[in-house]
């Protein structure tokens, strides 16, 4: 009658530890396929696939290396070509296009991508407006379940695991106790050894469930598939010159730079060299009233 209890008992442990299993196995398969077909559906247009990425920038710039509108130097310094000044050639994408007014309001002085990209407050807004317009398109995912979070589930989860190692020990110490007898009380010894056992793996099967039912991150693969074709149509160097514009924000700063820094040293350098010529004309002409004075007076004296 014991081994008879301990099957019974067993595998209702079994069944309520297992079932909640199987549900969340089928729930995150349901998810994960949900997802994978959205994102399947997700037809991402190279720009906004460089802003997701965080590349919008060295994309704008590589397509007006690409074309013709901009020239950058190995220090990373964007210069306007002649077709870059035309005001009647303009790209065709707003993103290029607000880069090369950016870079046409600081012409003819150089200036960096990454300082346009940082400090530009129109191409800066300009971009923003491309990236929420763009945003509006991407596919709201649902998210895997997965419990974390939720502080009650958690507890009772902690409760769960206890209990079921003090069942799973006492279960244990009953079915070794006493030697079975008949064909009956060992079949039931087997079916509730075989309930143990799989008690004993459930963390595993947890774990199993979570490995074959993850789906990673397809959006953001998707996203990181490819770089921009115009950044890609560029050669070595040509790439190497637009990362190295693009990550310098503070060196080339265009007019900002050449009018407020430089007009300040000038301004001082003026003054610095007025107060010295003021200084020594004053030295002389008070030198020179000294001596004249004697001679005026040496004649009227006489």
């Amino acid at each position: 009658m014991l081994r008879f209890v301990l099957a019974i008992s067993v595998s209702l442990v079994t069944a309520a530890v297992y079932g909640p299993l199987a549900l969340r196995w089928r729930r995150r398969v349901r998810v994960r396929r949900e997802i994978l077909r959205l994102v399947a559906a997700v037809r991402l247009e190279p720009y906004h696939a460089a802003v997701l990425r965080g590349e919008s920038t060295e994309a704008a710039g590589a397509e007006l290396v690409l074309d013709g509108y901009l020239r950058i130097d190995g220090e990373g310094a964007a210069f306007l070509t002649e077709e870059g000044r035309d005001p009647a050639r303009t790209p065709a994408h707003p993103l290029p296009a607000a880069l090369l007014e950016a870079v046409r309001r600081h012409d003819p002085e150089p200036v960096s991508l990454g300082w346009i990209d940082w400090c530009d407050e129109e191409y800066r807004r300009r971009s923003g407006a491309y990236g929420n317009e763009r945003r509006d398109l991407l596919p709201d995912l649902p998210k895997m379940p997965d419990g974390e979070g939720n502080r009650l589930l958690a507890c009772c989860g902690c409760v769960g695991i206890v209990l079921t190692m003090f069942f799973w020990v006492m279960a244990s110490v009953l079915l070794v106790a006493e030697r079975p007898h008949g064909i009956r009380e060992w079949a039931c010894a087997v079916v509730a050894g075989l309930g143990l056992v799989a008690l004993l793996c459930a963390e595993k099967a947890h774990r199993e469930v979570r490995a074959r039912t993850e789906c990673g991150d397809p959006l953001g693969d998707l996203i990181r598939t490819e770089a921009h074709p115009a950044f890609e149509a560029l050669d070595e160097g040509q790439r190497l010159r637009v990362l190295r514009s693009s990550a310098d924000h503070s060196r080339w700063r265009g007019v900002d730079q050449v009018v407020v820094e430089e007009s300040d040293d000038e301004d001082d350098e003026d003054d610095e060299w007025l107060d010295d010529k003021i200084w020594w004309e004053d030295a002389y002409e008070y030198r020179a009233s000294d001596e004249d004075e004697p001679e005026a007076r040496g004649p009227s004296s006489g």
